[in-house]
């Protein structure tokens, strides 16, 4: 009977350590600080009994995790004795343990964390920083290529990246100190590169409007290929001439060079010259060409009686020739002028007399008689002995006409009457014999 009761007694006690640690695995004695997490969502791999962690250190599990459709609630419990470490205001992150492994909560302290610890009932919210959404964003990516990945092919790959890696970790991580050191001298020029990229775009549009008229000139182009290729022959005999041609050229330039030289460092003030006085060549080439019509009419082109149409002026003389003082000399150095053409009776630009070399004359005008009527009388130096009278004088006109008469044959009263104002000048002083 004795014997029969500790058995008994040995099974009741086996039962209630198998139910103590059923409990105790269910979380029956367990006597933590519950506070709930709201996420997004929770996805396949956060499960119940999941660890809560801060910087590593486990602090708690997952009691049990809902979802209403739009969100999800995740019941937490926090280990009392570590409870009075987690600040109010701490954030959580779903992180996996492995790449395929199961996610679990990390509790994220705060840069500023307030000294009110966490307690029952507080609600945490999920880690909304920018570095917490790409890291999200990554797993989540990552997650369906790895599922679509066989395990053999990605065990093989992952062998071949330890064999291939395995002692080369220094040089691995000087590479990485330097591509960081490269990205950080990168990054300043990140605006241009943006720039760049902005107009490559730009350019890519331009091509792209413009890809129509390149296949057209791609096509052109092949078409002057196959034109070149049948004239192939052709272009040889071409080039062939030009390398004669070349070489007679160098044998030129060779005995003539010096002569080039000299012709181009003589012909240097002529050019000065011309290029002082180009400004005016315009308008000296639209009078030239104005000048056709004016001579049309001048030479009654077109007209009953064409024939030189002119305006002759007698003007006084100036005296004889006096060597030493008379030479004609260019002394005028105004530059370049455009003068408009002139009217008749107007010898002389706006802008003064061309300095000659000779002395302005003030001559009176045609038809004017000045000093008493005895000066009349006064012989000139040229005169030597003849005298026809006064200049344009009955007398003289009829002189001049007799002597027109004979050189010509006709008789005095067929001589024009403007002969005199033409020869008269020349008549006047001179000798003339009579046979």
């Amino acid at each position: 009977m004795r014997r029969r009761l500790q058995g008994l007694l040995f099974v009741v006690v086996l039962l209630a350590l198998v139910a103590l640690s059923i409990g105790e695995y269910a979380g029956a004695f367990d006597r933590g600080v519950p506070v709930t997490l709201q996420v997004d969502r929770v996805g396949n791999q956060l499960a119940e009994k999941a660890d809560v962690k801060v910087r590593g250190l486990d602090v708690g599990r997952v009691t049990s995790v809902t979802t209403n459709g739009a969100a999800a609630t995740v019941e937490l419990s926090i280990d009392p004795d570590k409870v009075d470490l987690i600040p109010s205001n701490v954030s959580a992150r779903l992180v996996p343990k492995t790449l395929f492994g199961e996610r679990y909560v990390s509790l994220v302290l705060p840069d500023g964390p307030k000294a009110q610890p966490l307690s029952a009932g507080d609600v945490i919210p999920m880690d909304r920083s920018a570095s917490a959404r790409e890291l999200e964003r990554v797993l989540d990516g990552l997650l369906p290529l790895l599922t679509a990945v066989e395990p053999q092919d990605l065990a093989v790959t992952l062998g071949s990246m330890s064999q291939a890696l395995e002692g080369r970790g220094e040089n691995l991580g000087q590479t990485l100190v330097n591509l960081q050191q490269l990205t950080s001298g990168l990054r300043p020029s990140i605006p241009d590169l943006q720039a760049d990229i902005t107009e490559l775009a730009d350019f890519a549009a331009n091509v792209d409007e413009a890809a129509p008229d390149l296949l057209d000139a791609l096509e052109d182009f092949t078409v002057t290929s196959r034109t070149v290729v049948e004239q192939r022959a052709q272009l040889r005999e071409l080039l062939t001439s030009v390398t004669e041609a070349s070489d007679d050229l160098r044998g030129f330039l060779d005995a003539n060079g010096d002569n080039i030289v000299a012709l181009a460092d003589s012909a240097r003030p002529t050019l000065a010259t011309l290029a002082r006085y180009a400004p005016e060549f315009p308008c000296l080439f639209n009078q030239l060409a104005g000048l056709v019509p004016r001579l049309d009419e001048a030479f009654g082109a077109g007209s009953d009686s064409p024939g030189l149409r002119a305006t002759i002026e007698i003007v006084a003389s100036q005296g004889k020739y006096i060597p030493d003082q008379d030479e004609p000399r260019y002394l005028d150095d105004r530059g370049p002028r455009c003068y408009p053409i002139m009217i008749p009776g107007q010898d002389q630009p706006p802008d003064g007399p061309f300095e000659d070399g000779t002395e302005p004359h003030d001559n009176p005008p045609v038809g004017t008689q000045f000093g008493d009527a005895e000066d009349f009388d006064a012989v000139p130096s040229s005169y030597s002995g003849a005298d026809m009278g006064v200049p344009n004088s009955p007398g003289e006109v009829q002189v001049v006409n007799e002597l027109l008469a004979l050189q010509q044959g006709t008789s005095p009263e067929a001589v024009p009457a403007w002969s005199t104002m033409l020869v008269g000048p020349l008549y006047r002083g001179t000798e003339v014999k009579l046979t």
